[in-house]
């Protein structure tokens, strides 16, 4: 579904720019506005990799970088859409979404505001932190990820 919509999104800017061709002038700003804000996303929001040091996951975009330490960790499960409804209750998503994922804050109703960086609707893993808000991600081999991290002292495997 979401590849299915970035293909569409990813389109709009190409239609826009090529209808100047056929004199429909107007949508140059439209196509131009819509290069700026994916690129922006691509750059800003969509987090290239998750990887798991022996102290901390870090969580690395093209502009950024930024660490959770194991030892903030409570807990990190697999969780699937169903149980994921259970857990948060209602949700909205305040960010980038629909171009590569969901990317940004998800209000939720029971949780409140959780990091999400998903770029697919399966392989959800829940990262509870101590004190800190929950992270909600997609990494690219999610098993193999949360037996990474359940392989620490602290680190409970949901």
């Amino acid at each position: 579904m979401i590849q299915g919509l970035t293909l569409v999104l990813l389109a709009l800017p190409v239609v826009f720019l090529a209808s100047v061709m056929f004199g429909k002038s107007l949508l140059v700003g439209p196509g131009l506005i819509l290069i700026i804000i994916y690129t922006w996303i691509w750059f800003r929001f969509r987090p290239m990799m998750f990887v798991v040091h022996p102290d901390a996951i870090e969580i690395i975009w093209p502009l950024k970088r930024r660490k959770i330490q194991r030892a903030d960790i409570s807990t990190v499960r697999l969780v699937d859409k169903l149980e994921l409804r259970r857990e948060t209750g209602k949700c909205m998503r305040v960010g980038a979404g629909g171009l590569w994922g969901g990317f940004g804050w998800l209000w939720t109703e029971r949780r409140g505001i959780v990091q999400m960086y998903v770029s697919r609707t399966d392989g959800l893993v829940w990262i509870e932190c101590v004190g800190g808000r929950p992270w909600l991600i997609t990494p690219e081999q999610p098993e193999a990820f949360v037996r990474a991290l359940s392989r620490t002292n602290g680190v409970r495997l949901g």
